[in-house]
């Protein structure tokens, strides 16, 4: 294999080396890294967000299982929120909790990734303790290995190593863009490089690129080719290791042990460069080995994806979900598609696949190539239209599970039609679909050669005990079960009556925690169109506060409108009225509402908004002010879709973008202030009766003054509202 000059590692796979050094970063850099972080960059590595309307972008949350999106992202305010398990922040949070960084490092992070540099304060007390030295590090000192091995692939020991990429049709600059290197066949060259580069024997260890044994550490990886597999960020998390002398006695491939960074049942080799592609296609493509990866890319499917030496499980299901955008009730649903050996352990391998196939909204699909070759093979046998046209002519995964199971059995007999009646039947149950159902029933009835009613029959009865299986699994386990609930939610099970939570369309459709949405229908909670029943339902924040529904099952009006106030003031300051900042402490009844109303006063009001900071710095100013228990909510009302507008977000024209929401403000103020004139009219007439008993004229005097000033602005108030 020529042209093996150079050694080339793009830059898009280097993730921002975290350079820890003394000192507190200076506050006004942790403030630059926020206004110039975009956060929907941040989070869309990992989630596939799409317009929410007004501003707003939603996706699956990351942090959690969910079915429908209820996680939120507002560019604008460089914040997110989940409705769902109630988490949120800006990018930093988010930063810290995807990738378990300390907050020095995900400020680092950002730094790196937007040109900001960093200054840090002497003496600060910097943190050098396990949360500095631990992620961080690890990460380095596999980025630092994975430098080293594809600088190796160049020496003539790799030999063996390049002529292997060669035959398999990888030249080096497709080497060099995967990052493809060589572990040189030696105890310790790799683990005498990291100690040089200055990383102790227990980072090296923790990072899996070295074992120790009865003389001492020694390195992992000997002798073969390597392949560094990187989280969604490009991040290096750990390694592939293939063997290239059949005298080595280890298996086949070796891969990085279970560490802090590396958790084998997560990672998904070649996500960072297919995630884009992913989410764009809404179509992944499920290969078996790093080659095959190498292969379909290089043949233009750049959807491609593959497993590092563990079954396709729960949580790659997860990723793939978030990056495909797979939720209920999607207009046009996604695809999946697994790619398998035709022998028989690809065959197992399809039947696995099947059974994960009730986590996915998407479609999903099986490829077996000719001769039962992976698409690597295929490549080279037939080129890259061959391996275009396995993906474009996929099977459909139902009707391989079917056929896989028929061609197990001898359907010239009765008895062999009638057991593939059996084992085929539970498998059409599983259909969500009713007409897809309804087509595979006359299908299957074709196939086994009996009458359709009959198998229709079958099909029914094991839909039948499907339910009751799920249902009698359900209560005790907290589980998901039964798809989408009414008005788009999941059925929450497993909980006290009347305790699910509301939020981005579901979780409100049991126990009645949603609002009415914008259809009028109780328990959609913020999902679709937004979150709006009635021009001042502003939201379903999550966990039962305030906002959830009483014993009458109706929400506190009062808490819904202070709720929409403090939304327009946190998202919209610029026109929010000023007499907003007039209103006093006593102004919001709920609780927690009042003490965010007090950390927005703390920060100087919409007057201090407008004239001193950006909308992401207005809204860290009050978070900063607001006490720990309700900076959470801060986050939420920031994020929460403002219920302005029933056409989509792309339709929406600026001037009248911010028109409506000025609108909304003044309604939603308006209304509160009228309240709040309302209790004062309400105690200074209850003063006046208990001064008519006493017959003290001058005081009555006052307070029927402070009456009429009182009704005038109220009467104000709603000639302009």
């Amino acid at each position: 294999m020529g042209g093996w000059a150079t050694a080339y590692v793009p830059m898009s796979h280097r993730r921002p080396t975290l350079l820890h050094v003394a000192g507190r970063i200076k506050r006004e850099d942790v403030d630059a890294v926020r206004e110039r972080t975009r956060i929907e960059e941040v989070v869309g590595e990992r989630v596939a967000l799409k317009p929410a309307g007004s501003g707003s972008m939603k996706g699956l949350c990351p942090f959690h299982d969910e079915r429908t999106p209820s996680f939120h992202v507002r560019p604008a305010l460089s914040v997110w929120h989940c409705f769902g398990c109630g988490e949120g922040g800006d990018a930093i949070a988010f930063l810290r909790k995807a990738d378990s960084l300390s907050f020095a490092e995900a400020v680092e992070y950002l730094a790196g990734r937007y040109g900001v540099t960093l200054h840090y304060e002497a003496g600060g007390g910097r943190d050098h303790g396990p949360e500095v030295s631990g992620r961080g590090r690890l990460i380095q000192a596999n980025q630092a290995a994975a430098d080293f091995f594809a600088a190796a692939l160049l020496s003539p020991a790799a030999r063996a190593g390049r002529d292997f990429l060669a035959s398999r049709g990888f030249d080096r600059e497709t080497a060099g863009r995967y990052g493809v290197g060589f572990a040189p066949d030696s105890w310790d060259t790799l683990l005498r490089h990291l100690r040089g580069s200055g990383f102790t024997e227990a980072e090296i260890v923790a990072a899996g690129l070295a074992t120790q044994g009865q003389r001492g550490l020694y390195d992992r990886f000997r002798g073969r080719l390597m392949w560094p597999i990187r989280d969604l960020t490009g991040s290096v998390v750990g390694f592939g290791a293939r063997k290239l002398d059949e005298s080595d006695q280890g298996p086949k491939y070796l891969n990085t042990p279970e560490t802090p960074i590396y958790h084998k049942a997560q990672v998904l080799y070649g996500v960072d460069l297919a995630k884009r592609e992913i989410s764009r296609e809404r179509l992944a493509v499920i290969v078996e080995g790093y080659t095959d990866v190498m292969a379909a890319h290089s043949a233009g499917v750049g959807t491609a994806i593959a497993t590092c030496g563990t079954a396709f499980g729960d949580d790659h299901v997860r990723v793939v979900r978030r990056l495909l955008g797979d939720a209920a009730g999607s207009a046009v649903p996604g695809r999946v598609v697994f790619t398998f050996d035709g022998d028989e352990a690809g065959q197992k391998a399809a039947l696995r696949a099947f059974e994960q196939d009730q986590s996915f909204y998407a479609d999903t699909f099986v490829a077996v190539a000719p001769d039962g070759m992976d698409p690597c093979e295929l490549r080279l046998a037939q080129g890259d239209d061959a391996v275009r046209r396995l993906v474009a002519d996929a099977t459909p995964l139902f009707k391989f599970a079917i056929q896989t199971v028929l061609a197990q059995l001898n359907l010239d007999s009765p008895e062999g039609r009638v057991a593939g009646l059996r084992y085929a039947a539970p498998i059409v149950a599983r259909l969500r679909n009713g007409s897809l159902r309804t087509e595979y029933v006359r299908l299957l009835a074709g196939w086994l050669g009996l009458p359709e009613a009959e198998v229709k029959v079958q099909v029914a009865q094991a839909a039948r005990t499907r339910r009751a299986a799920g249902a009698a699994e359900g209560p005790s386990s907290g589980r998901v079960v039964g798809g989408s609930a009414a008005g788009g939610g999941n059925v929450a099970v497993g909980r006290a009556p009347g305790t699910a939570r509301g939020g981005p369309g579901g979780g409100g459709s049991v126990g009645g925690g949603g609002f009415a949405g914008r259809g009028g229908s109780a328990g959609g909670g913020i999902g679709g169109g937004g979150p709006v029943g009635g021009a001042l339902a502003a939201g379903v924040p999550a966990g039962g506060g305030p906002m959830a529904v009483g014993s009458s099952g109706r929400v506190d009006p009062i808490a819904r409108l202070e709720y929409g106030v403090l939304m327009a003031v946190l998202q919209a300051p610029e026109v929010v009225p000023e007499a907003f900042d007039q209103l006093g402490g006593d102004a919001f009844l709920t609780p927690e509402f009042r003490a965010i109303h007090d950390a927005i006063r703390a920060a100087g009001g919409v007057a201090a908004a407008r004239r001193e900071c950006g909308p992401g710095q207005w809204l860290e100013r009050v978070r900063a002010s607001a006490a720990s228990v309700v900076a959470g909510r801060v986050t939420e009302l920031a994020v929460t879709p403002m219920p302005i507008s029933d056409g989509p977000a792309s339709a929406a024209i600026p001037g009248e973008e911010v028109d409506k929401r000025r609108d909304y403000a003044e309604g939603v103020v308006s209304r509160l202030m009228e309240a709040v004139i309302g209790r004062e009219l309400g105690e200074l007439r209850a003063r006046l009766g208990r001064l008519a008993a006493t017959g003290d004229v001058d005081e009555s005097r006052v307070l029927l003054e402070r009456s009429q000033l009182l009704e005038e602005e109220r009467r104000r108030l709603r000639e302009e509202g």
